[in-house]
């Protein structure tokens, strides 16, 4: 009788791992699929080398590469065309049934994205609703199709496992751990980690695009208009190439005793050289932001000819700037008037477009850049995301 119930228990136990879509197992008894190719259109990478993608006939492989930075494990993931059978292998990957439908989104990127493709309606939940630009998603904000799951930096779980996304697209960060989102895999939520930030390039940073388009089967859509931005890109780029006088820059502000720059491998520092200017950190390997004291930045401040991305807090006017440090008064580009912020674009609740559709339309980044450093070369553009603050 003992034995009989306990057979009773592994077979309930099978018949629920079997439902489960949070992993990639499958049945044992699947027959090999052998029907036509389903994803005709499929995308490459050019530039990106966080991620990889895969296609096999009636699901797609996607491997992210160290999406928590500090490691080396690579994440792998299966997209299933809905309806489809469960491919075998792959035991240790998430099953991600596609086109996914309903998109819970963490981080302002990812709402670049989606706008990106124009797929604005399958957002059901954002990590916070006050920082969002998208004049679409803050439409379906207030219609009350989009909640906010974000809670005490983390999930609002119970929310979540109600909702139940066909994904959340989570970031990647050094302190993040994948055992965070167990309870949600659980659930039968699958969790996506986008770790484009640690880019080494603008374009290779847009090109996480075509992640989410391998998640919409919007293929094609995702080619079309991708070219479009690497080649204005990559035309812009050129503009620059002969250029004789590279003039210096520096880049943020001092904030809680540590002044971030950019590093030599960061996309940053490459939209800089794309610009045809010259920055004192442009040989430092690593991607990411180097924290310096202000008397270590101070010195190359002084001389520096221009003075961008001033954006901490609420810095609007050089009065803001001179609010904060004194010494700020002492640069050669706050003398001259030569100092610019990626505000241009911000609303009233504080969201700023520049990190939503600025991270997937780089030429229009590079442009206000070359604007500003190399006017001449472009002289009919209107600066975009950049403002000169006064």
């Amino acid at each position: 009788m003992i034995f009989k119930k306990t057979i009773a228990v592994l077979l309930l136990l099978g018949a629920m791992a079997a439902c489960s879509t949070s992993s990639s197992l499958y049945e044992k008894s699947d027959t090999q699929y052998s029907g036509k190719d389903l994803f005709p259109e499929k995308v490459t990478l050019a530039h990106a080398r966080g991620f990889s993608i895969s296609y096999h006939g009636h699901y797609k492989i996607v491997k992210i590469v160290s999406p928590f930075e500090k490691s080396t494990d690579t994440m792998s993931y299966v997209l299933l065309q809905r309806g489809k059978s469960r491919p075998p292998g792959y035991e240790d990957s998430q099953l991600i049934e596609i086109p996914v439908r309903s998109l819970v989104a963490m981080s302002s990127l990812h709402i670049g994205l989606v706008g990106f493709l124009e797929s604005e309606e399958i957002l059901t939940g954002l990590g916070n609703l006050k920082y969002v630009s998208s004049p679409k998603v803050l439409k379906r904000i207030a219609a009350g199709n989009i909640m906010e799951v974000g809670k005490d930096q983390g999930f609002n779980e119970e929310l979540l496992i109600t909702m139940h996304p066909d994904l959340i697209m989570a970031t990647g960060t050094p302190t993040s751990k994948m055992a965070r989102y167990a309870s949600l895999n659980q659930a039968g939520i699958p969790v996506m980690v986008n770790s484009e930030w640690v880019e080494t390039t603008p374009l290779a940073r847009a090109e996480w695009v075509k992640l989410l388009a391998a998640l919409l089967n919007k293929e094609k859509f995702v080619n079309k208009q991708f070219k479009n931005v690497e080649a204005e890109y990559n035309r812009l780029a050129g503009l620059t190439k002969n250029v004789t006088t590279k003039p210096s820059l520096i880049t943020g502000m001092n904030s809680k005793d540590a002044w971030f720059v950019p590093n030599g491998n960061s996309y940053v520092n490459r939209f800089f050289r794309d610009a045809g200017a010259s920055y004192h950190w442009a040989e430092t390997k690593a991607t990411g932001s180097l924290p310096l004291s202000f008397e270590t930045v101070y010195p190359v401040a002084l001389n520096a000819d221009y003075w961008l991305n001033v954006s901490i807090g609420n810095v609007q006017t050089k009065k803001d700037i001179l609010a904060r440090d004194a010494r700020y008064a002492d640069f050669k580009a706050f003398k001259s008037g030569k100092i610019y912020s990626y505000n241009s674009r911000m609303n009233a609740q504080g969201a700023n477009d520049y990190w939503e559709s600025g991270a997937v339309n780089p030429q229009l980044v590079l442009a206000d850049l070359i604007k500003i450093i190399h006017p001449e070369l472009l002289p009919d553009h209107r600066l975009f995301y950049y403002k000169s603050i006064n």
